[in-house]
């Protein structure tokens, strides 16, 4: 158990018996970390217009209200029920701003966009350190090619991988906020790793 993990429990014993500081502690403590995920999610061209904090605010905010029936039920780990409720924030984001901002942004999206740019991210993220000229050329091919890998990988395997390299998480992290352990968040990067060079390298 982490020092996070075994702090968040304490201030849940603690909420419980009706303490309001530590509901507010709670919601404090992983604002940071939304942001991360968040961030790594916004489609990139709605950054002009959505700020990552704001939608973290509007995810806290949302938790607070909420707060009396995931005490009762607990459902999922309190790091996975806030990080369900951010990635219902940034879908509401995108098809509020998107839908706003149709011939703004609709002219450049292609039909089948998903409202997650995370995909995107984490081919760009894969590909920068490639920066030979000839490479280059060849750069949208190439992130097509790992975008098309990574949406061959269960959603599971792709969610550690964003977890890991666009949020920059650790082990430690991914497993607290899963509700599984170190041991297996390790096996879901290595298979989705060997998965991808394998995809990659088939595709030449």
């Amino acid at each position: 158990m982490t020092e996070t993990t075994r702090l968040v429990q304490n201030l849940i014993d603690q909420a419980l018996r009706g303490d309001i500081a530590a509901r507010q502690e709670l919601l404090e403590v992983h604002r940071e970390h939304l942001r991360r995920m968040v961030a790594a999610r916004l489609d990139r061209r709605l950054t002009s217009r959505v700020d990552p904090s704001d939608v973290v605010q509007e995810t806290l905010a949302d938790a607070s209200k909420r707060m009396d029936d995931y005490l009762r039920e607990r459902p999922l780990p309190f790091l996975g029920w806030l990080r369900q409720l951010a990635g219902e924030r940034v879908i509401d984001a995108h098809r509020r701003h998107i839908a706003s901002q149709r011939r703004s942004i609709t002219r450049e999206s292609r039909a089948d966009a998903h409202p997650d740019d995370s995909s995107r991210a984490l081919a760009r993220r894969f590909l920068a350190n490639d920066t030979s000229p000839s490479n280059r050329l060849s750069r949208r091919e190439r992130c097509d090619q790992v975008m098309a890998a990574l949406a061959s990988l269960s959603a599971r395997d792709r969610e550690v991988l964003v977890m890991r390299y666009l949020e920059q998480l650790d082990a430690a992290q991914i497993a607290e906020a899963l509700g599984i352990t170190r041991g297996a968040v390790k096996a879901r990067l290595l298979r989705a790793l060997i998965h991808m060079r394998g995809r990659l390298e088939a595709d030449g």
